[in-house]
């Protein structure tokens, strides 16, 4: 095995993992920031949130295949760079911790669920669709993003291990599930809670406008109320 080479495939695919596509999308179609309202995500979900579907379905586009891709090249590439399985496997858990943790974004990234997608399909298209039927179902039924999510990387390395037998893959796809729940601790909180937004639910982005222009209202009409009630008190004089 060449060391060097999977390092250097492990590293760059970090890279591409951190390039956090809401953001991007987001300034590229001139939209707000998805770290500036709703779950301050930056993701295929949070987006949706801002009303936008073009853009929600760019990011989420996006983001797998920044996971899929790097993947797919890895696959590609060992036999001519000379490593194997395990280094494609971890090529594409690098490619997710880079979504996490963005090195061009302050480490400041998402929960990872359309990357990891990506990466299963890549690995395993069988896996990724058997992942994604998942994430589908409980989403149809519940309307929470967060759940299927929780659902999904459950069930991710149960497959695995019971339909391909583990594998060089086993261990990465663990190390993914764990990290998917741990980033979705605060999603079961308010899932037990009753507060977790549902899919397709807007942010109050237009709440401080709303707010801003009744105060710009209100005094005006203030101002009028006086003129009527002293209107009112010439009257009652003059009788």
């Amino acid at each position: 095995m060449d060391y060097l080479s999977s390092l250097a495939a492990v590293a760059i695919a970090y890279l591409i993992g951190s390039l956090s596509f809401a953001v991007i999308v987001s300034r590229v179609m001139g939209l707000s920031d998805p770290r500036s309202y709703g779950s301050k995500n930056p993701g295929a979900t949070n987006v949706l949130r801002s009303g936008n579907k073009t853009a929600a379905v760019l990011t989420l586009a996006l983001d797998a295949l920044k996971g899929f891709v790097p993947v797919l090249a890895a696959g590609l590439l060992a036999p001519r760079l000379g490593f194997g399985e395990a280094t494609v496997a971890w090529v594409g858990f690098a490619a997710f911790l880079g979504h996490l943790f963005p090195v061009f974004f302050r480490f400041q990234g998402g929960k990872g669920v359309a990357t990891a997608a990506g990466v299963l399909l890549g690995l395993n298209p069988l896996l990724g669709l058997a992942t994604l039927a998942t994430w589908l179902i409980i989403a149809a039924f519940f309307r929470y993003s967060s759940l299927a999510a929780i659902a999904a990387a459950v069930f991710a390395p149960f497959y695995q291990m019971l339909i391909w037998g583990g594998g060089a893959a086993l261990l990465p796809l663990i190390a993914m599930s764990l990290l998917l729940l741990w980033r979705h601790g605060g999603n079961m909180r308010k899932l037990i809670n009753g507060t977790e937004g549902r899919i397709g639910q807007k942010a109050a982005s237009a709440a401080p406008a709303a707010r801003a222009a009744g105060a710009n209202i209100a005094p005006a009409a203030g101002a009028s109320m006086p003129h009527r009630g002293t209107g009112k008190k010439k009257r009652a004089r003059r009788r």
